[in-house]
């Protein structure tokens, strides 16, 4: 009898825990990230001194995917790229109604007459940019995860991208490893590259040469 109740309340507990993770989550329309739904309002894990927001999945070429509704998907850079692309003059944006195929360009930044392509974490249609980040690029890299958005896409084929991208445990590991080889690549800069409290330095573009810039971020951005 007794093993018979715990088989039953572990079917119970399976039931619970299914109903949880299938439950149909509310339809978020495109507009800006409020405050509640800012990356940074809660903790997010630091790892190799960059933020990894537990709730993005991310491309290996360092920009980020925020599902707000079965085909609407919301885009931008993580911090590892904010950080390393620096104090840019310019971005240049898809326009509206543009097709994105993932894993192709998506948006170019530009910095003391270099530029330097980015990779689509997503495929669908372009339906809004961030008029915000156009006037003022700082402001992508002092806030990406949040007010520093780029473009939102309607993505037919969402649920499949979206699998295609690093989340969870898989993102912290490939941070860190990015990380590692940043550190790698800059081995006379490596001890500037933190600040207090663990976190990489605002601006890493401020330790290495033009050249460097320019062969860094096409490693890293996969471009």
């Amino acid at each position: 009898m007794t093993a018979l109740l715990v088989v039953l309340m572990f079917a119970v507990f399976i039931l619970i825990d299914h109903y949880f993770r299938t439950a149909k989550q509310p339809v978020v329309q495109a507009a800006p990230i409020s405050a509640e739904r800012n990356a940074f309002a809660v903790p997010s894990p630091v790892v190799g001194g960059f933020r990894v927001p537990e709730h993005l999945r991310y491309h290996p070429g360092h920009t980020w995917a925020l599902s707000e509704s079965p085909t609407l998907v919301r885009v931008g850079i993580d911090e590892f790229a904010a950080k390393l692309l620096g104090e840019v003059e310019r971005v240049a944006l898809p326009q509206r109604g543009q097709w994105l195929r993932q894993g192709q360009k998506i948006w170019t930044f530009f910095r003391d007459g270099k530029s330097v392509d980015m990779l689509s974490p997503i495929e669908g249609q372009v339906t809004d940019i961030n008029e915000a980040a156009l006037r003022d690029p700082e402001q992508v890299r002092k806030d990406p995860y949040s007010e520093g958005w780029l473009v939102t896409v309607n993505s037919p084929d969402a649920k499949t991208n979206l699998r295609n991208l690093l989340s969870g445990a898989l993102a912290r590991t490939w941070t860190d490893q990015c990380a590692a080889r940043l550190r790698a690549l800059m081995p006379a800069s490596a001890g500037a590259l933190a600040q207090d409290g663990g976190t990489a330095v605002d601006d890493l573009s401020s330790q290495i040469s033009d050249q460097e810039w320019t062969d860094v971020t096409k490693e890293f951005f996969l471009s």
